[in-house]
């Protein structure tokens, strides 16, 4: 699973960072809000590169903007591959994307937490990385449909919706893990 969860998800975690992306430029058109420097300055922070005022080199800010997509991509298709699907697991994961830019961003020193935002600048945000993770998990369970099928999750609510005591795990076989010896 993990080998297959990896690759499908740097496609999809990339797709969903070009779909973000895309977005983000048809926005700032209409809105006239200027392109953001964050990644740019969280990845000097991070790797040590030196640090440039005002406008930063455009391939510093894609390496993290895509770098993390792509990267973050890889945890929805494993998602994906466990049966976590659809709008709710794209819901959820969401959060994961927005607390992954604040944990970096605030731990650098380059961002402010949200509550410290414009309303106006919170919510473009949000629903920036809301197409993201939404597009990110389309692929990703498309990919992960594709390649295996129901994942587990979904094999064990087949047998009956819901959770009741009285149903016991898959088979290890039909799930992933380490077999017993």
């Amino acid at each position: 699973m993990i080998k297959r969860a990896l690759w499908q998800g740097l496609i999809a975690g990339t797709a969903g960072g070009v779909v973000m992306t895309l977005g983000e430029k048809l926005e700032q058109a209409i809105t006239k809000r200027p392109g953001s420097h964050v990644p740019a300055r969280v990845l000097q922070r991070l790797t040590g590169l030196p640090e440039h005022l005002g406008k930063q080199p455009l391939p510093v800010n894609w390496a993290m903007h895509f770098g993390q997509a792509a990267l973050l991509g890889v945890l929805r298709s494993v998602m994906a591959q466990a049966g976590l699907r659809g709008p709710v697991a794209s819901a959820k994961f969401t959060v994961v994307r927005l607390t992954n830019d604040q944990i970096l961003e605030n731990a650098t020193g380059v961002g402010a937490p949200p509550p410290t935002w414009p309303r106006k600048e919170l919510v473009i945000d949000v629903l920036h990385k809301a197409v993201y993770a939404f597009a990110t998990g389309a692929i990703a369970d498309a990919l992960a449909q594709r390649s295996t099928g129901p994942g587990p999750g979904q094999r064990h609510a087949a047998l009956r919706p819901g959770r009741h005591a009285d149903i016991g795990p898959l088979p290890r076989k039909d799930a992933y893990g380490r077999q017993a010896s």
